[in-house]
């Protein structure tokens, strides 16, 4: 059963639309509606992409490291989002903590207000 918080393997789209990498994203909540649609972001082992008080840094000495599935310290780009069906997520490898999950969506949110 997916829920918001997992961490799921999915073929994210690159932003050309020309190729696609398998990659972790994070489940960040189902859309209303009759379809089992969900709210994704991207999560990258590129830590260099960083952007300070917009994404989240997962680090292999963070309380969650070990549930969330990845295997090196990762940043969950909040920007990368995209929309899928739940029939396109190859299945889920772990989970982040939900004050974690919380943060990112605050950032999120707080994004959006200001645009």
């Amino acid at each position: 059963m997916k829920k918001a918080g997992q961490v799921v393997v999915f073929r994210f789209p690159q932003t050309d639309l020309e190729e696609d990498k398998i990659r972790p994203a994070l489940l960040l909540g189902r859309l209303p509606g009759e379809h089992d649609d969900w709210l994704i972001c991207m999560i990258s082992s590129q830590t260099r992409q960083y952007i300070s008080g917009f994404d989240e840094i997962i680090e292999d000495s963070s309380e969650d490291f070990k549930q969330s599935g990845l295997k090196v310290t990762s940043v969950v780009r909040v920007g990368r989002l995209a929309v899928v069906s739940a029939e396109m997520l190859l299945g889920a490898i772990g989970e982040i903590s939900g004050d974690r999950l919380n943060r990112v969506k605050k950032n999120l949110s707080n994004w959006l207000s200001e645009i």
